[in-house]
């Protein structure tokens, strides 16, 4: 991470360096890290793809991808196994996914984190939302330079909740 990128990011919630707490956003003011949240999760769209997400109950992607569905989104599994799970038919890769994703949802460790958030980009993602612990500065900046929306080290069932919509 450059300096200047440095000095932007803040302690996430698990201790771990996050994203800006401000962000030039999509507009011409700096914007807050919670708006890009809130408008992530209410105005991106509704498909999500959760990179990580298998039939295993008892990992954290299991129970965010059912708080997403609850909350009114299409949760599409991404899993090697490319296993159906909550319904939704699972795929090896985001590239195999043959319909347009709105947002990529990454539970993989941050040493791969940022080729997931490449692959949103080649996929036409809108925006790219690491959860909690998954931290990649250069990532970040790439993926932001792409003109998408991010989050780093946040959880979306989490942020729903502080939005009252659970």
């Amino acid at each position: 991470m450059n300096a200047d990128a440095a000095d932007e990011t803040v302690q996430g919630q698990g201790g771990a360096e996050r994203g800006p707490d401000t962000d030039t956003g999509t507009g011409t003011e700096a914007e807050t890290v919670d708006a890009v949240v809130e408008r992530i999760l209410t105005a991106t769209g509704d498909t999500w793809a959760v990179v990580g997400l298998s039939e295993n109950p008892s990992r954290a992607a299991y129970g965010v991808a059912q708080v997403l569905q609850r909350f009114g989104k299409r949760v599409v599994p991404v899993h090697p196994k490319a296993q159906t799970v909550h319904g939704e038919r699972g795929y090896a890769s985001l590239a195999e996914i043959p319909f347009p994703v709105d947002v990529v949802d990454v539970f993989v460790n941050s040493d791969l984190a940022g080729a997931v958030a490449d692959e949103a980009v080649a996929i036409g993602a809108k925006a790219v939302w690491f959860q909690l612990g998954v931290v990649d500065g250069a990532a970040y900046t790439r993926t932001r330079a792409a003109g998408l929306d991010m989050v780093m080290d946040r959880c979306p069932a989490i942020e729903i909740g502080r939005l009252g919509r659970s």
